[in-house]
């Protein structure tokens, strides 16, 4: 069961995992990851949701290594991919399962759940962190989050991986050292710099694929959830992104913030009280 986009070919793997759900008959739920991270991410969180009842699926981004070791060794895959590629990726898999998805995704998979949701393909939606659209604004904190991709134009059309210490900066600064050297070294993978050229230039770009549509009444129940001390995507940012939703669309919108937490919360110790906060939404509507 494979199938292709204009750009890249839906993995074997992923194939199977659409195979899986469709033959289970259980409600799917797609996990979409992130920048810097890989589908390994959602290991956990797929786990505990297919213990309370849904079949889950954690598609990666085209052309996605398959391990975090091959994707250092081969930073170069990640290079090129837009935010439009991203999601239209996404939306290929969505659309081949048998039941609408609810969809959970983490930072630029936050944003990109968005944007699916908003072509009318989500039965319930929880974006954590997500990476700001078209019309949201652009902290100070993002900015020196993203600048290792961001001070050089060049790096639009290449892959950077993060320092640790950029890591713990943008990623995990509300953890211990010690968790943060355990999370750098077991989930983070070279970006791609294209999508953090369009999030920061999408308010001077009107054609920008970084944009959502926000008006859908198809778009369905919608959970946001940050964290207090998220320095990649700050509680601004996802209560900016909230207030967009909720005035424009006649759906079901809700915001959580999660006191003392950055952008690991979803991988970090606590990512459980998170995947709780999205289960109960999801079951809720779904």
């Amino acid at each position: 069961m494979a199938g292709t986009t204009g750009f890249a070919t839906i993995t074997g793997h992923e194939s199977e995992q659409i195979a899986r759900a469709n033959q289970s008959g259980l409600q799917p739920v797609v996990f979409v990851h992130g920048l810097w991270l890989l589908p390994n991410s959602w290991e956990r969180w797929a786990a505990f949701f297919e213990q309370a009842g849904f079949v889950a699926l954690a598609p990666g981004w085209p052309d996605d290594p398959g391990t975090v070791s091959e994707a250092n060794a081969h930073p170069e895959t990640f290079a090129g991919k837009s935010v439009g590629q991203i999601a239209e990726y996404t939306a290929h898999i969505v659309s081949q399962l048998k039941k609408k998805p609810a969809l959970i995704g983490h930072s630029f998979g936050g944003l990109m759940v968005q944007i699916v949701a908003g072509a009318g393909l989500s039965a319930a939606t929880v974006a954590i962190s997500p990476a700001p659209f078209r019309g949201l604004p652009l902290p100070a904190s993002s900015i020196k989050a993203g600048w290792p991709v961001l001070k050089n134009p060049a790096n639009r059309h290449r892959a950077v991986p993060l320092s640790f210490e950029q890591f713990q900066y943008g990623f995990a600064n509300a953890v211990s050292q010690h968790e943060a050297q355990e999370l750098y070294e077991n989930y983070a993978v070279p970006g791609a710099g294209a999508p953090l050229f369009q999030a920061a230039s999408a308010n001077l770009n009107p054609w920008t694929e970084a944009q959502v549509d926000t008006k859908n009444p198809d778009r369905g129940p919608l959970l946001i959830i940050a964290g207090e001390e998220d320095h990649t995507v700050p509680p601004a940012v996802s209560k900016a992104a909230f207030e967009q939703q909720q005035k424009h669309n006649i759906g079901i919108t809700g915001y959580i913030e999660i006191p003392g937490r950055g952008h690991t919360l979803t991988v970090d110790h606590g990512w459980r009280d998170v995947a709780s906060q999205a289960l109960a939404f999801i079951r809720r509507y779904v």
